[in-house]
């Protein structure tokens, strides 16, 4: 019997030291009382509460949520996930590890499988080489506070897949479950390990109640810099809008303006913004760089669309040179259809945009990537958003003074546009793949410069030239019928009462658009 004990106790002690030799990286271990007594938990809080001051108190079981609410999670493992990801695979180093897998969180309500993700390789969970070494993390999976994370674009993609339409008014549970996932580059299949940490929560849904004010049309007030339209429609329409947006049928819609005949007909804001609050649309300022291009080759800084990268860099001091990538066109990027191995549409592409954020340098990420074997130099759309960022780089190089003062000069200080704001690139370059913040009437004046084919008060700001080869069917967006792209602009025809209404318009994520009404002198 004593045997037999010495024996179990040995081969319990070799099975420890076992499991501690199996792990890559020395972790931060488990170092709190709170953690120690929930490994392998999701914990639900409201707001950001701090490891050192987070207690089981504050654990919520129920939460009310509402349109603007701040439902946190914070996650207790019992390793780090580069090492929950090398037992998937102990052949690889952490680097590629960690260029190949990440965290898979699945979706449950009322205990009925909703959605799952493998979120992206770069999505971090705070600061740097916090994957490597942490064995707990904090997301925030909805945010009244002006948080841009991952985890909350997750979350509306689990809403816009079925989370949504179980999430009816009264009370269900929410269930989450995290494992590790690991792609295998030659087959592209991706190998989940076992549960990490899963957890629970009771969500409550009501439906909110709706004042007077928030449905009746606002009033246009003075200063606006547009001349008000007299133009009669029909306000039961804009009541039964502002009637799906309070109640949130529509979305958080923070805005609507529109231009009618070159004259402000409707401005409505929601959700605490108002005319001077500053928009993040997303990739829909994309479309600037391709204004600013159009504008840097009218003025002789650059040739044309179609030159070629190698006029700009030189491609053989960049990561997987060859032949084919000194032949990508200016125009290539502008229509999306350059034959680089990138594609936001793809999670597993190497070029996705998920991929570029966390380098310090998006432009050597870009220049970097291989080409793809199966596309042709404009021929096939395929949405790259570091491409843009190429745009950026090279308009910044070419024109005098740089991107930023040059855009100030040449485009905002001619329509007007004063308060506005860009993000940057690592490289202190405005940054082109989108989020330039500004008013929503000063979206609107970007629109109607296109409508008014370059011209804003009799000055020629961007040639018609350019307009109308921007807004021209440039290449096919494949698998949706009858849509286009221009020079980073979206076209789409819309079917009312039986007639047909084309459209061009700028795009971001969120529903950000700025439409401009081809057969119609309308923008929006």
């Amino acid at each position: 019997m004593i045997k037999q004990i010495f024996l179990l106790s040995i081969l319990f002690f070799n099975n420890i030291v076992s499991a501690q030799n199996n792990n890559l990286i020395k972790t931060d271990g488990i170092t709190t009382k709170v953690h120690k007594r929930n490994i392998s938990k999701i914990t639900f809080m409201n707001g950001n509460i701090p490891l050192d001051q987070y207690t089981e108190s504050d654990f919520l079981k129920s939460f009310e949520l509402k349109r603007k609410s701040d439902l946190n999670i914070r996650v207790f493992m019992d390793n780090s996930v580069t090492n929950y990801l090398h037992q998937l695979n102990p052949n690889l180093p952490a680097e590629k590890l960690l260029q190949t897998g990440n965290l898979q969180f699945s979706f449950y309500i009322d205990n009925k499988f909703i959605y799952k993700e493998n979120i992206n390789f770069g999505c971090n969970f705070g600061s740097a080489g916090n994957k490597n070494t942490s064995t707990t993390f904090r997301v925030p999976l909805t945010s009244s506070k002006g948080e841009d994370w991952w985890a909350m674009y997750m979350w509306d993609r689990f809403k816009d897949n079925g989370g949504e339409k179980a999430l009816t008014e009264g009370t269900h549970k929410l269930k989450i479950e995290i494992r590790p996932y690991l792609k295998n580059d030659i087959t592209n299949e991706s190998k989940t390990g076992d549960l990490i940490a899963k957890g629970e929560i009771q969500l409550i849904i009501k439906t909110p109640k709706l004042t007077a004010k928030q449905i009746e049309v606002q009033p246009i007030l003075p200063h606006s810099d547009w001349e008000v339209s007299n133009f009669p429609f029909d306000k039961k329409k804009i009541e039964k809008l502002n009637t799906d947006i309070a109640n949130y049928s529509l979305k958080e819609i923070t805005s609507v303006v529109v231009v009618y005949n070159k004259k402000l007909l409707v401005e409505e804001y929601f959700n605490d913004v108002n005319r001077n609050t500053l928009h993040d649309t997303r990739s829909a300022g994309k479309s600037f760089v391709s204004t600013l291009m159009g504008i840097a080759i009218n003025d002789g800084y650059i040739k044309n669309e179609n030159q070629t990268l190698n006029k700009f860099y030189e491609l053989n001091k960049f990561a997987n040179y060859e032949t084919k990538k000194d032949s990508v066109k200016i125009k290539d990027l502008l229509t999306m259809s350059s034959a680089f191995e990138g594609s936001d549409t793809d999670g597993d592409s190497p070029g996705n945009e998920e991929n570029m954020y966390p380098t310090d340098n998006w432009v050597k990420f870009t220049l970097d990537l291989p080409m793809d074997k199966s596309k042709t130099n404009g021929e096939k759309w395929d949405y790259f958003t570091a491409g843009t960022v190429l745009l950026g780089d090279i308009t910044n190089k070419s024109v005098p003074n740089g991107l930023e003062k040059y855009a100030n000069e040449k485009l905002f200080k001619p329509l007007n546009i004063t308060n506005y704001q860009w993000q940057f690139t690592p490289q202190k370059v405005p940054n082109t793949a989108g989020s330039l913040q500004m008013t929503s009437l000063d979206y609107a004046k970007y629109a109607q410069l296109y409508k008014n084919k370059g011209d804003w008060n009799g000055k020629q700001i961007l040639s018609p030239d350019w307009v109308e080869k921007t807004l021209t069917h440039q290449i096919q967006i494949p698998e949706r019928e009858n849509q286009f792209y221009g020079y980073l602009f979206w076209n789409k025809t819309f079917t009312f009462d039986g007639k047909y209404y084309e459209t061009y318009y700028c795009a971001g994520n969120g529903g950000n658009e700025f439409i401009i009404f081809n057969d119609l002198p309308i923008v929006t």
